[in-house]
């Protein structure tokens, strides 16, 4: 084994300047500094007090906080082969949904309701059809696939996060990048 050596004037300015740009993770109770300040204030021939002195003890402190909410499990992508047997039709798409021709608020509500009764109705891949969208108009550019753009967005919201699994743009042969595949959760 090696001896450590110690810093060099440079290195330690170098260290004490990336130590005081980290953020904790934990980070130190603001409520037991600003007592130990007033203390301190008020007692000036008590020696200073250390702010984590005041502190309790963590095992304490993680007791005191209540607990963070469930947290629905992260989205995952549709790994290459799953996609590649769907796209082939070795694997079967459970439920199906078009949203042509309907508003956005109609598509989400529409969405939901569908992912609901595919968990229901033990559903493992979806097919969401949102169309590529019209084309370009004799105006110059217009909107084009308003659907197309917000369906990943709500899929990504956590209220649908209780029904799906992760989601990926369909093959060609299914609609390409005006359509989604969707794996379904399983409903407990």
């Amino acid at each position: 084994m090696s001896r450590r050596r110690d810093l060099s004037e440079e290195e330690a300015t170098l260290w004490d300047g990336i130590a005081r740009s980290i953020k904790p993770l934990r980070p130190v109770k603001r409520a037991v500094k600003a007592d130990a300040a007033a203390k301190a204030a008020a007692n000036p021939a008590a020696k200073p007090v250390d702010a984590g002195e005041g502190a309790p003890p963590r095992r304490t402190a993680a007791k005191l906080q209540s607990p963070a909410p469930a947290k629905s499990p992260p989205l995952a992508p549709f790994d290459r082969r799953l996609k590649q047997r769907v796209a082939r039709g070795r694997e079967a798409i459970d439920a199906r949904l078009d949203l042509h021709g309907l508003t956005q608020s109609e598509a989400h509500a529409a969405l939901l309701r569908f992912l609901r009764q595919a968990q229901m109705d033990g559903a493992r891949i979806a097919l969401v059809v949102t169309g590529k969208g019209a084309r370009r108009g004799a105006r110059g550019l217009s909107e084009r696939g308003v659907l197309r753009r917000q369906a990943p967005q709500w899929l990504a919201l956590p209220e649908f996060c209780p029904f799906i699994v992760g989601f990926e743009e369909a093959h060609v042969s299914h609609g390409g990048e005006g359509a989604l595949y969707i794996r379904v959760r399983r409903a407990r």
